[in-house]
This record gives C-alpha cells, structure tokens and sequence, in this order.
C-alpha cells in the first residue's frame, strides 16, 4: 500500500471507532468530541477502560496491535458493565462491532473503579498469556531472535542445526513488513503451514487484495555497521520453499522479504 491508502485506512479506523464510541466516551465523562482526534482518542480510552497511557503506544506496534484491538474491544465492553462470556465473545467475533450495539440501543453506564483483577482462574491464565505473547513478540521482533543454522556454509564455525540468539539492535532491527501474522513465529506454524496472510503465488503476489496490506522495507537504526568477519543472519537470496525441510514442495512460494527463510 502507498502512503495515502495507509493514510486513508487509518482515517477510516479513527471514523469507525468516533461512530462506535462517542456516546460512550460522553457516559464515561469524557467529551464526545474526544473520540474523533487520533492518538489521543486512544489514550482518552485507556483512562475510560483503566488501563495505562502507554497501552497506546502497542496499537503501533505490527503484529502486537493484533492483539491488542481484541483486548481493548473486551476491556470496552467490560468498563461499561458487560462482564458475560456471551459479551466477551460478541466482542471478539463481531471485530468490536458489538460496541456499536451498547453506544446506540443499550443503556449502559461507566463502572469508574472497575476490579482489573480477572473473576476466573480461566480469564487470569488468559491474561497471563496474553501479556506474555506481546511482551515475547516485541522481544523477538525488535531484540533478540531465535535461529537454527539451515545449511553447512559455516561448517567450520557453525554446524547444520546449531541454535543460535541473534541480535537485531546491533544492525538495526527490520520493521515488520507483513501486518497480518502470527506472534513468535517465522513464516510457517507447525502443522497449520503458513503462518501470515499473504498470496504467494507468483500470478498473484502482485494483484491480490490481502498483500496490499504490507509496509516498505524499513529498519531502525542500528548500534554499529557490519564489519568484515561478522557473523551475520540473512535472508535466501531465492527463497521459494514452504519449508526449508521439504526441497520438492508443490509449487514455488513467493514470499514477503521478512518471510523469506533466513541463513
């Protein structure tokens, strides 16, 4: 996507969440008005919902704000008396909508000290993960990144199989080009195969909808440059495995570059 399809999806992010929340923010205490600026409509509601300023910070970050939008859905929902399972799940399988249902044909109010403590061992466990998952994804992505060496190039130095912890600060870290994927995980999760939302065949990788929704190539500063004898972890240059395992796949796989197999 170019930067003004980005500019206009995120523009229509803020009017379907001013259209879904005003009178909400309004029984909260809040001004309508409140809900319609960007960025500080998010941090109006985490006050709303009881939740630290910085949780907005998250809904920026690619793959974790995943996340994040079905919690924030929940903990809404929750900060204005519907505590059900049913409402939990009307939550999450209507992609918040069911938040247009309490803010236009219910008459809800705003519980302001709301308990953040879970009523069940099940939502605390589910919490617990949750939190793990994001703060794990961020690490993974943006600090520290588990490998296993895939081929004898540095036999050497390395073995086929090796585990290794690699740095990303040191280069620079890559901003996540692929929006809609998996946490924790490369290009495949065991035993469901892909684990991001993209088309790779090669007729359609160019003029399918879903791959629309990636972000240039980027990278954050790095701590020092590559200096001659540095061990290095990069990308196949002709990556068109599924799986690095499987040599005689049923077709050729034209992956994103931050999904293209590393070595």
């Amino acid at each position: 996507m170019t930067f003004s399809q980005w500019f206009l999806l995120f523009v229509g992010i803020q009017v379907i969440h001013f259209l879904g929340t005003f009178k909400l923010y309004k029984k909260a205490g809040r001004k309508p008005w409140e809900a319609a600026i960007p960025i500080y409509n998010a941090v109006a509601l985490m006050k709303i919902i009881n939740r630290p300023w910085w949780w907005t910070i998250l809904l920026f970050i690619p793959i974790v704000n995943l996340i994040m939008f079905p919690v924030l859905w929940v903990e809404t929902v929750r900060s204005f008396g519907k505590h059900s399972k049913l409402d939990t799940w009307l939550a999450i399988l209507t992609f918040g909508f069911y938040i247009y249902y309490l803010n236009y044909f219910l008459d809800v109010s705003h519980i302001n000290d709301r308990s953040l403590k879970p009523r069940t061992s099940v939502g605390e466990w589910v919490s617990s993960i949750l939190f793990a998952i994001i703060a794990a994804t961020i690490v993974h992505t943006y600090f520290i990144q588990p490998y296993t060496i895939p081929s004898s190039s540095l036999e050497k130095t390395l073995l086929v199989g090796d585990f290794l912890l690699v740095s990303k600060i040191n280069y620079g870290a890559r901003i996540p080009m692929t929006t809609i994927a998996a946490p924790m995980v490369h290009d495949t999760i065991p035993g469901l195969g892909k684990s991001y939302l993209f088309n790779d065949e090669k007729e359609k990788k160019n003029s399918s909808w879903i791959n629309k929704f990636q972000f240039p190539y980027l990278r954050f500063p790095g701590l020092e440059k590559i200096e001659r004898n540095d061990l290095v972890v990069f990308n196949q240059p002709a990556d068109t495995l599924l799986n690095m395992n499987d040599f005689s796949p049923e077709r050729n796989y034209y992956k994103p570059v931050d999904k293209i197999q590393s070595g």
